[in-house]
């Protein structure tokens, strides 16, 4: 956002929850954008541009970002895109325990999980159709990206539902409640 143009933090983390860019990054709390620009002060990819108080505000410091920092971000960039990294999201790690539940008790949880991709897909939809009103769609491929990987989620338990029900998938044994 500070390539946009100089902010503070509190702007940030609304802006970040205006656009749904916390789809994509964790500002549940401000303290992490706090805990963020420190690191980037720190590392001098940003600077104090100036502080000060509106009317009966709080005192707010706004930053930008140095040039440094934008051939930082320029190489990042560049690096996430093309290159696949290793991640540990959370589900994968659930399946592979899958076991410890009964066939039934895995039925009803992918069963919710399905329900609940359903639903995201429907929000992700929404949020595309609104943002594309008033958005080149440049600004919209991340949310296109989850909705891709959200309905081949789906697609997934959709299947292994069905596999379990139908018992072409089998349970190693009994599991005591």
């Amino acid at each position: 956002m500070l390539t946009e143009e100089p902010t503070h933090a509190y702007r940030m983390q609304q802006l970040i929850k205006e656009r749904h860019k916390d789809d994509v990054v964790n500002v549940t709390q401000r303290n992490m954008i706090y805990q963020t620009i420190e690191r980037l002060l720190r590392h001098e990819l940003i600077a104090v541009e100036s502080t000060g108080r509106e009317r009966r505000r709080p005192e707010r410091t706004t930053y930008a970002i140095t040039e440094t920092g934008r051939a930082t971000l320029r190489t990042w960039l560049r690096h996430m895109v093309s290159t696949p990294e290793r991640e540990y999201p959370e589900f994968p790690a659930a399946l592979a325990f899958l076991p410890n539940l009964t066939s039934a008790e895995a039925v009803d949880s992918l069963t919710t999980r399905r329900g609940r991709l359903t639903e995201r897909l429907a929000a992700l939809d929404r949020d595309l159709v609104d943002g594309a009103a008033f958005l080149p769609r440049i600004f919209l491929v991340e949310s296109e990206y989850l909705r891709a990987a959200a309905s081949a989620e789906r697609t997934f338990v959709d299947g292994l539902i069905e596999e379990v029900r139908t018992g072409r998938i089998t349970w190693p044994g009994p599991v005591s409640p």
